[in-house]
């Protein structure tokens, strides 16, 4: 496993505290993931405490082995038998001190008892630093993201087989989830959506038992994760299209536009270049494609940071923010039309020294 050191040092480069309480309450934290490096295991009521020397992780019994056996070898792990030795352990390394936390994800009931327990001189936020440090992708982060696109790839070249008259989306999503796990996925990087015909105009659609009719639209907007890090593809197909029908002449020119608006952010993603403004323009030839007749139809970002979450860090195309080299976002413009359809093609761009590729 790659030494954790390196994402420690950047995490400090941008710290305002003396020491970051990483808490897992129920479910993991991803900045949890991102300074452990662990991607087997829960590690429910688990703590990774971390200073500018050091990462101490306190776990239970649980947990104990499976964090011995993947930890990197700057990481001390440390079995604690109730709370009072927990709270001892905390006391220890923040007493008086600036204390950070994950104020996103941490409940209000645990940000209490840290407050308590560990007496810092004062509770701030990590999310800052976090989101900074995590922006960059190391080669290890990259390679493990082009595998979950590798794996998700894989499976949407092999779904079609499956596309059936009367088959529901809910039995294409199942499918689907089944194929990347068969391909190598740990888990799916986000509950998978599958949509059919009108449904495919609503971006978010779960997988209902709507079922498959000829000449309709399909959206699958899918990702598997692989050692903790996430793809996040969507293709749009046209299932048994009537080439000759008034229907799919628009299907097939809302996908054309679609289409040429991906081509146009890959063509403009590259370091430095404000990411509010390649939005801007995928947004603007949108709407005046064939006469304005899509105008407004694109209803979402076109990017967004992909990572250990699927969402990374912020909507890189509604801010203003420079793109940098090393980020991975995604490039997903979509037309949608409500009660008729929509059209959404996705891939995960890495943004590399003068441009941004596909992966």
């Amino acid at each position: 496993m790659q030494s954790i050191s390196p994402r420690l040092k950047k995490i400090f480069d941008y710290a305002d505290f003396d020491t970051a309480i990483i808490m897992n309450p129920l479910q993991m934290d991803s900045n949890f993931l991102y300074l452990s490096g662990f991607y087997n295991g829960i590690f429910e009521m688990s703590f990774i405490i971390a200073t500018r020397e050091k990462i101490v992780l306190l776990t239970s019994i649980l947990e104990y082995g499976l964090a011995v056996k993947q930890k990197p070898k700057e990481m001390e792990v440390i079995q604690f038998n109730g709370r009072e030795e927990m709270s001892k352990i905390l006391r220890q390394y923040s007493s008086g001190k600036i204390v950070a936390v994950n104020e996103e994800f941490l409940p209000y009931a645990f940000y209490k008892f840290i407050k308590k327990t560990a007496n810092p001189k004062k509770i701030v936020d990590a999310g800052k630093a976090f989101d900074m440090a995590r922006e960059i992708k190391s080669t290890d982060e990259i390679e493990n993201i082009k595998r979950a696109v590798k794996i998700t790839k894989a499976a949407l070249e092999s779904i079609e087989s499956d596309f059936v008259n009367g088959t529901t989306e809910k039995q294409i999503a199942a499918k689907f989830d089944y194929l990347m796990m068969k391909n190598g996925a740990e888990k799916t990087a986000f509950d998978s959506i599958v949509s059919f015909g009108s449904n495919t105009a609503l971006p978010h659609h779960m997988p209902g038992d709507t079922k498959l009719k000829p000449n309709n639209l399909v959206i699958l907007d899918v990702g598997a994760k692989y050692h903790g890090y996430c793809a996040d593809i969507t293709r749009t197909f046209i299932y048994k299209p009537d080439k000759k029908s008034l229907k799919y002449k628009r299907m097939s020119d809302m996908y054309e536009t679609v289409r040429k608006a991906q081509a146009l952010g890959l063509e403009m993603i590259r370091p430095r270049i404000d990411g509010m403004d390649v939005h801007k323009a995928v947004a603007n030839y949108i709407d005046h494609a064939k006469n304005g007749i899509y105008k407004g139809k694109f209803i979402h970002a076109l990017g967004h940071g992909i990572g250990i979450d699927v969402h990374d860090n912020v909507a890189l195309s509604l801010v203003h923010k420079p793109i940098k080299e090393g980020m991975v976002m995604s490039d997903e413009p979509g037309i949608y039309i409500n009660g008729f359809g929509g059209v959404r093609i996705e891939d995960d761009v890495l943004v590399e020294k003068n441009r941004g590729i596909f992966l």
